[in-house]
């Protein structure tokens, strides 16, 4: 285990990189369901695993994910599509680093990258004794870099009142709104360096969650469906998955709008003889569309909240989704700048 920054000379932050760039191919275990688009779960790793090395690398030390936001799917992704996933720092705290990651594609005949989805996430660096550890501190020296640090701290008071909304809201078995339910045991390749389950594993399970639950309510006449995943926010980890531990992923409808789906996930997890030891892991909320032709997003059929917790819980998505739209995304051609 790397010590911590606090044991390293201040001139070692400044021959750090602050930014890494992946490329590869996406594989055919990358393909969301029915064919057309790469998972927004493949998406979501990828983002974890560019954000993780960033931050790893500025920190010099093992870190922990601890809040993605704003993942915008700005469109899908096609099969079989070279990738290139970008990942800098924007911000530093005392022990935490934010990081802006895009992930963009281009067709294997091309070779022109074009941004297909942006978001931002924060890692805390990790001692050897487990405890938060410094990290240098990070300057913005171009134009581009100081524009970025100032939208992270401008997001930093909506983030913490949506955090806050998210936290208050209780869930129930009162609640009659439709739900997807998973329960499996973590599987050891799911291990990351610090010995429990990726952070970008725990996101691919908010999202087939959230999939699965938006892809039945999205069911026509004849029983045929298909969602795809725009959004996923807030998503904040409150406490590690350990290998082998039971996970249950619930995914629940909150509200639908004219064209969309807002639904609400959480993990728990629990060691697996003791499962009704459930504990709050990781929440988020995701929204799904059903795709039509030339990108344009069909109407959804509506749901009406019939329980005095749904109608709660339909209004609390109400409250988030005026905040989110209070938040300026961040550009992502303002993300490929030098």
């Amino acid at each position: 285990m790397p010590p911590s920054d606090s044991a390293l000379p201040v001139t070692a932050a400044a021959a750090r990189d602050d930014r890494v760039t992946l490329r590869f191919m996406s594989e055919p275990g990358d393909t969301a369901a029915g064919g057309r688009s790469v998972a927004a779960g493949s998406v979501m790793e990828w983002i974890d695993k560019a954000g993780y090395a960033c931050a790893v690398g500025w920190a010099g030390t093992y870190c922990v994910t601890a809040y993605v936001g704003n993942v915008r799917h700005q469109r899908p992704i096609p099969p079989g599509s070279i990738i290139e996933v970008v990942a800098r720092l924007v911000h530093t705290g005392r022990t935490s680093m934010h990081v802006v990651v895009t992930v963009s594609s281009s067709d294997v005949n091309v070779h022109a990258y074009t941004p297909a989805t942006t978001c931002i996430l924060i890692f805390v660096a990790k001692g050897a004794d487990g405890t938060a550890a410094t990290v240098p501190e990070w300057v913005p020296t171009s134009p581009s870099d100081r524009r970025l640090a100032a939208a992270a701290l401008e997001r930093m008071p909506a983030r913490d009142q949506i955090k806050r909304l998210m936290l208050d809201e209780e869930y129930t078995e009162a609640g009659r709104a439709p739900r997807t339910t998973l329960r499996f045991l973590v599987p050891p390749e799911a291990v990351n360096w610090g010995g429990n389950a990726h952070g970008g594993t725990v996101m691919r399970w908010i999202d087939e969650a959230a999939y699965a639950c938006a892809a039945a309510w999205a069911q026509d006449g004849d029983g045929a469906s298909e969602a795809i995943g725009v959004y996923s926010g807030g998503i904040h980890f409150f406490a590690p998955v350990r290998i082998g531990d039971l996970v249950v992923v619930d995914a629940r409808l909150m509200y639908t709008g004219e064209h969309s789906m807002h639904i609400n996930v959480r993990v728990s997890s629990a060691d697996p003889r003791r499962p009704a030891e459930l504990s709050l892991t990781t929440q988020c909320m995701s929204v799904f569309v059903v795709p039509g032709r030339a990108g344009r997003a069909l109407p959804v059929r509506q749901w009406t909240p019939t329980s005095d917790e749904d109608v709660r819980i339909a209004q609390h998505a109400r409250q988030i989704i005026q905040l989110r739209e209070d938040i300026v995304p961040i550009p992502a051609a303002l993300t490929l700048e030098p």
